[in-house]
């Protein structure tokens, strides 16, 4: 095992750890060997108000306090280098990303690239030309609707110091938006097992074009972008748009492309062709 990498998982907004399980359940039954990080104030640091349990208290849940209150992307690139550093004891490493997580990766490879040997994107963010909340005010994010989880949106998230989402909801209109967005794909009691495993609380931190990837230290990593193709919330345009930017900022580090079928979460609640995909990345 000493030669093979260690798989080192970094989860999107509102999710944790828990999200990659099944996914490490196949590589392990490959041979491979993984740990997925949480991020400062996800997982079991997570906060779950009583005011978020049946019967809720909305009122109650937009005043309450939550521990990932002041998280910086700072806080979350430190969490992942302290991982790395770890894993890097036992040989090589592939760092793993998955929608938000891209920008903490990105961060992480930014600051210390000899921790990587190779660094994967699965319909993540990697910011290049822009910011990441500007890549939304562009035209391959036309179709995404931004506003259509205002609904479930719980307090004030300047007074919050954080973004809080009722995924507890049992509001149809709410529920069906979710599904579009994340797992269209998938049967309805699977979307919501996997909308049980988010945490109502986000940091609010996503980086300047100071977090943007850099020639000179992310981009020497060997990069793979994994591409999802029926995503929804990250959609294919946009994904192709940050490889090209990333290809011109690197021409002779350019991405190595794949694609999976499916929605932004099918890959990880049906974990075989990814496992697969991962395994033949080891294998090179």
């Amino acid at each position: 095992m000493q030669n093979l990498p260690t798989f080192v998982f970094v989860h999107g907004a509102f999710a944790n750890s828990f999200s990659f399980a099944p996914l490490q359940a196949e590589l392990a039954l490959l041979g491979h060997r993984s740990a997925a990080v949480d991020l400062p104030g996800h997982g079991f640091e997570a906060t779950f108000p009583a005011a978020y349990q049946a019967p809720q208290s909305l009122e109650a849940l937009a005043a309450e306090p939550g521990s990932i209150k002041g998280v910086t992307l700072a806080d979350n690139a430190t969490r992942v280098i302290e991982a790395l550093e770890r894993a890097k004891q036992n040989g090589p490493t592939i760092l793993v990303a998955h929608s938000r997580g891209g920008i903490t990766a990105t961060a992480v490879a930014n600051a210390r690239p000899e921790l990587i040997d190779r660094i994967v994107y699965v319909s993540a963010w990697c910011p290049v030309d822009l910011d990441v909340g500007d890549y939304y005010a562009q035209p391959e994010m036309a179709d995404v609707d931004a506003g259509a989880f205002a609904a479930t949106l719980v307090g004030n998230p300047a007074e919050l110091g954080l973004l809080r989402t009722n995924f507890r909801t049992a509001e149809p209109t709410a529920l069906a938006a979710f599904k579009r967005a994340f797992a269209a794909d998938l049967t309805d009691d699977e979307f919501r097992t996997f909308l049980n495993t988010f945490q109502p609380d986000e940091n609010l931190d996503a980086g300047t074009s100071a977090d943007r990837a850099q020639a000179m230290t992310w981009g020497r990593i060997p990069k793979t972008y994994v591409r999802l193709a029926a995503d929804a919330s990250v959609p294919l345009a946009v994904q192709d748009r940050m490889i090209r930017e990333a290809d011109a900022l690197t021409p002779d580090n350019r991405f190595d492309v794949r694609t999976i079928e499916g929605s932004h979460l099918r890959w990880l609640v049906h974990p075989k062709p990814a496992a697969e995909l991962l395994a033949n990345l080891s294998a090179r």
